[in-house]
């Protein structure tokens, strides 16, 4: 089973994903996962393939402005989670996902989070790997870094911030053939560098937090929460709190494991994440 990549233009932004096709049962739902920053869809790889080997059609897109996906200047798409939301309403709707299953990871995954609120009738459960989830949650000072004025502008055109970032996350080496791949936008334009820049003057975290703490109280749909207990920048207690005060939510720690679970540590997700949505989908 191969991954495959396509483009789609939606409200005159291209999208690029990444598809697995399931193999064998078709009766299961989609499942949508999202990456955080510096990172792009990339990062579940060694996810996809899983997924689809079990029936499930998996989708990865790249978020607008990160990875292969279009990079618009600032004054053509705000780079707020408003704007990430309603680009993202439009790509699901593009692909004709009536329901799915949602998988969020790091900084930008709390938008796919806001977006389930938003669209609760989309959504048949969400797993979360170390994601913004509270309002004790801070954008961590390397990548505060990026927005800083003057600063941030030379910073964000230099692609070894991938390599400090996605290694200072996830606290361990990531093969050069990899760090190619996500080196390559930067590379290859400097809006990918401003697209970041602009995501990070724009996060409003505080105020995401917000909308999430106070959203999920009332949540009824499944939560898993996949938690590397080794992030520097998001703690295991603020997951902890989070599955307590969820009604339907369940915690897995993940030792020795960083910001990046699925950089390293996929097999060990995948032993949880793979009966979790499948088990969703039967219910159905």
């Amino acid at each position: 089973m191969s991954l495959t990549e396509h483009k789609i233009t939606v409200d005159s932004q291209e999208w690029f994903y990444r598809l697995a096709e399931p193999i064998g049962r078709t009766d299961l739902l989609p499942v949508v996962l999202l990456h955080g920053l510096v990172s792009q869809s990339y990062s579940w790889r060694n996810i996809l393939p899983a997924l689809a080997q079990q029936g499930t059609k998996a989708i990865a897109p790249d978020w607008i402005g990160f990875g292969f996906s279009a990079k618009p200047e600032k004054r053509d798409f705000a780079y707020t989670p408003d704007a990430f939301i309603t680009a993202l309403a439009g790509f699901i709707q593009a692909l004709e996902l009536e329901r799915f299953s949602l998988v969020v990871q790091g900084f930008l995954g709390s938008v796919g989070l806001q977006y389930a609120l938003r669209h609760p009738e989309q959504i048949a459960n969400i797993a979360i790997l170390n994601t913004p989830i509270s309002s004790t949650a801070k954008l961590p000072w390397k990548i505060q870094q990026m927005g800083l004025p003057f600063a941030g502008d030379m910073m964000t055109q230099d692609p070894l911030l991938v390599d400090r970032t996605l290694e200072g996350g996830s606290r361990y080496v990531i093969a050069d053939k990899d760090l190619d791949v996500y080196r390559k936008p930067f590379l290859k334009t400097s809006a990918a560098g401003r697209a970041l820049l602009s995501t990070i003057r724009n996060l409003q975290l505080a105020k995401a937090m917000s909308e999430i703490e106070t959203g999920f109280q009332d949540w009824q749909q499944p939560i898993l929460i996949q938690w590397g207990v080794i992030d520097p920048w998001l703690s295991v207690d603020m997951a902890e709190n989070f599955a307590k005060s969820v009604p339907n939510g369940e915690l897995v720690k993940l030792n020795n494991v960083g910001h990046y679970p699925q950089e390293h540590y996929h097999e060990t997700i995948l032993e949880d994440l793979l009966s979790f949505v499948r088990r969703a989908e039967e219910k159905q």
